[in-house]
């Protein structure tokens, strides 16, 4: 039985939910899941959690990507990439835009900015992913949302082809992000219809694209019993959390049975979810929470015996 974090390389054409799939297939266990989706049309890292490192998925979820995007000028879609049917257009002539108009309205979308998640999208409105409207060509208001771009910068030329303008990004941002919207805003700002053309997304909770590996690979492995040296521990997917070094016996005992502490019982401060790590083996023994009505008092979220 596997326990572990793998990163894999989703290719375009498949679905998150399709690697799980696959690998339930070949690893042949029901206990494996994805960090967050990753759509079909983008390729990219895709961290995958095995047998008891599901208990971390949400906390991988939480730490930062990294992106390497195309936008395109010139014409604007209704799923805000290159797949969509075209909304509106307008022919971009040669030095139309130049390269410090783009870089300056590139470092407006620094920071926490405001989204409107794309229709074809699945955030849940009213009970129904957004796509399931979009589908049945239905409207319905989308929520904003606030998200954080810690990094965003031109790598590329300006390329003027086929009256369009296209140039690359790189993006490392938060959860919940939406490179295709970023790409269509960047258009509005630039006064300018614009789409994603293509995205690959580079890193995902502190897992590189360069580590990752291709399901036929991850197979192989499985076939060869190699696979177990390539799994990260679980404690990886816990690295964006505060941490506790335990190493009084008593308070790991309590720990690993669940019982709730005095904040005033540990040198540290606590006042957010933090990961009590056995400081004898550098394992993780659980991941605690402030409790929602006792200010001075941390209950347990994971425990992991």
């Amino acid at each position: 039985m596997y326990n572990g974090i793998l990163p894999v390389y989703k290719d375009r054409g498949l679905t998150s939910h399709d690697v799980v799939f696959k690998l339930r297939k070949i690893l042949k266990t029901k206990k494996v899941g994805h960090t967050g989706t990753l759509d079909p049309e983008v390729s990219g890292v895709l961290p995958i959690c095995i047998g008891s490192a599901t208990k971390v998925s949400d906390y991988i979820m939480e730490m930062g990507k990294n992106y390497a995007a195309t936008v395109y000028l010139g014409y604007s879609t209704t799923t805000e990439d290159q797949t969509g049917d075209i909304l509106e257009k307008e022919i971009i002539k040669e030095n139309a835009v130049s390269s410090e108009q783009v870089d300056y309205t590139l470092d407006q979308f620094k920071g926490i900015i405001t989204q409107i998640p794309p229709m074809y999208s699945s955030v849940k409105v009213k009970g129904k992913k957004l796509y399931e409207y979009a589908r049945n060509n239905e409207t319905v208001e989308r929520p904003s949302r606030e998200v954080k771009i810690y990094n965003i910068q031109r790598v590329s030329d300006l390329r003027f082809t086929n009256h369009g303008c296209q140039f690359d990004i790189h993006v490392e941002c938060g959860k919940g992000t939406y490179i295709r919207t970023l790409a269509t805003d960047i258009g509005k700002a630039l006064d300018l219809p614009a789409h994603m053309s293509q995205l690959t997304r580079t890193q995902s909770g502190g897992f590189d694209i360069k580590d990752s590996l291709a399901v036929d690979d991850i197979k192989s492995l499985h076939e060869h019993e190699t696979l177990q040296a390539c799994l990260f521990p679980i404690e990886y997917g816990l690295k964006g959390l505060k941490r506790i070094d335990i190493s009084n016996e008593k308070q790991k005992f309590q720990i690993l049975n669940g019982q709730k502490f005095n904040v005033n019982e540990f040198e540290q401060p606590i006042d957010t979810v933090v990961v009590m790590f056995d400081m004898k083996d550098n394992k993780a023994l659980a991941i605690y929470t402030p409790h929602p009505d006792k200010p001075y008092e941390i209950k347990p979220k994971k425990v992991f015996n």
